[in-house]
């Protein structure tokens, strides 16, 4: 599949997942690639509480039901600082597939913020969705 850097199923031919890496060993090997950041800067930039990222690299908690959204922000974290590691890496490391495909995602992150917004801003994202795509046509 062809598709976009950050599609959630991704794979990377240079980096491959390593056979049976548990995530605190992920996480271990990625840190390791950036001496100048600690556990601590991963769990700010992250957005996950150090404790939690500790007892994860610890093994002193269980990680198959980390949510998604988590580890999608560990990716994104890891690839701001040059990291080199795909959803599916993250993934695998606590025994899950990678859900959905990027278009479904998309779609599914989209309707849950707008079911979230007031109807006021939920026709405001409408008519800017319109626009948008009156625009891609034209170009």
């Amino acid at each position: 599949m062809t598709s976009h850097r950050n599609d959630p199923g991704e794979q990377s031919a240079e980096a491959p997942a390593s056979q049976g890496e548990d995530l605190a060993a992920l996480l271990e090997r990625l840190l390791q690639e950036r001496s100048d950041k600690s556990q601590k800067d991963l769990a700010t930039e992250s957005g996950i509480k150090y404790p939690t990222l500790n007892a994860w690299l610890n093994r002193t908690r269980g990680t198959r039901r980390v949510p998604d959204e988590t580890l999608r922000a560990l990716v994104t974290t890891f690839r701001s600082w040059g990291v080199e590691v795909t959803p599916k890496e993250m993934f695998d490391a606590v025994g899950r597939a990678v859900p959905g495909g990027a278009d479904e995602e998309r779609e599914s992150r989209l309707l849950k913020v707008f079911r979230q917004l007031p109807v006021d801003r939920q026709r405001d994202v409408v008519r800017y969705a319109s626009a948008q795509l009156t625009v891609s046509r034209t170009s």
